[in-house]
């Protein structure tokens, strides 16, 4: 069984994409401050924000931050925007 799952991630703000495995055992909430702290250290004009969502980039659907990732509809592939 799959525990983690391969996602694009779109940062807006600072107009990067990244390629991220994500746990599917967690919930978005834990998640999307996982990858606030990724982004940040990978790029050094992101800084870590407080209070950051996750959006389908397909859909636009905002993810519940107390949702566990493997009861949504991410998927391998699938394309997340984060912003604060």
């Amino acid at each position: 069984m799959e525990y983690r799952v391969l996602i694009k991630l779109y940062a807006p703000e600072i107009e990067e994409i990244y390629e991220i495995y994500i746990p599917i055992n967690k919930t978005i909430g834990e998640i999307a401050v996982l990858l606030n702290k990724l982004v940040n250290e990978l790029s050094e004009a992101y800084p870590i924000k407080p209070d950051v969502e996750l959006y389908n980039r397909r859909t636009g659907a905002l993810y519940a931050k107390n949702s566990v990732v493997r009861d949504t509809d991410i998927r391998h592939g699938t394309e997340l925007i984060i912003i604060s």
